[in-house]
């Protein structure tokens, strides 16, 4: 059976889904046509951009999995970090699939999870979520104490730099998270 009846990440019930048994999956996986990318998560190799490689595995065992933080600050190109593992948020209270190599797991408050985050599509059936680049700046932030000021600081230079971003969104948006808005507040100031 070929591979290409699979999406490129899936689980044995998307494979069960699409037309192909267990027995297959576990052939095309000695093949190497697959590779197991998680427990029960499995992936077409070289079709996907590494950088995505996580985040497309967790997004498949869990459809809340978000790129945040320094993985995000990558991805909006406002960090030249090299990051080894991908950071993704969960709500609060959602246990992280198991078994995904090079991930490091945050939750986040559910009643705000959804503030920022947005649909990429890395390919035509694989869309994954990223904090957009104004929320991922606030959770910096908001995080200072895990990544530091350094990296939150240097996010909002950059952030401030392209066109067409102005303080009073990135304040809009801060205004759902009260502990980050002082922070915040006083470093546009010392900026600006």
């Amino acid at each position: 059976m070929p591979n290409t009846a699979l999406p490129i990440t899936f689980t044995l019930k998307d494979a069960l889904l699409a037309g192909v048994q267990k027995h297959h999956v576990y052939t095309l996986l000695e093949q190497g046509e697959i590779e197991r990318v998680g427990r029960g998560v499995y992936m077409r190799p070289g079709v996907i951009d590494p950088a995505f490689t996580s985040l497309a595995a967790a997004t498949v065992a869990q459809e809340s999995a978000t790129l945040c933080l320094t993985s995000a600050l990558v991805h909006h190109d406002l960090s030249d970090a090299i990051p080894f593992e991908s950071t993704i948020a969960l709500p609060r209270g959602t246990r992280p699939p198991s078994g995904i190599a090079n991930v490091k797991w945050h939750s986040f408050d559910s009643s705000t999870f959804s503030i920022g985050r947005e649909q990429i599509t890395i390919d035509n059936d694989l869309s994954v979520s990223v904090y957009s680049s104004e929320r991922t700046i606030i959770d910096c932030f908001r995080l200072m104490h895990i990544e530091g000021n350094d990296v939150a600081h240097e996010a909002l230079r950059r952030w401030l730099r392209r066109r067409g971003n102005t303080p009073s969104a990135l304040l809009k948006t801060a205004s759902s998270f009260p502990k980050a808005l002082p922070k915040l507040r006083i470093a546009l100031d010392v900026l600006l």
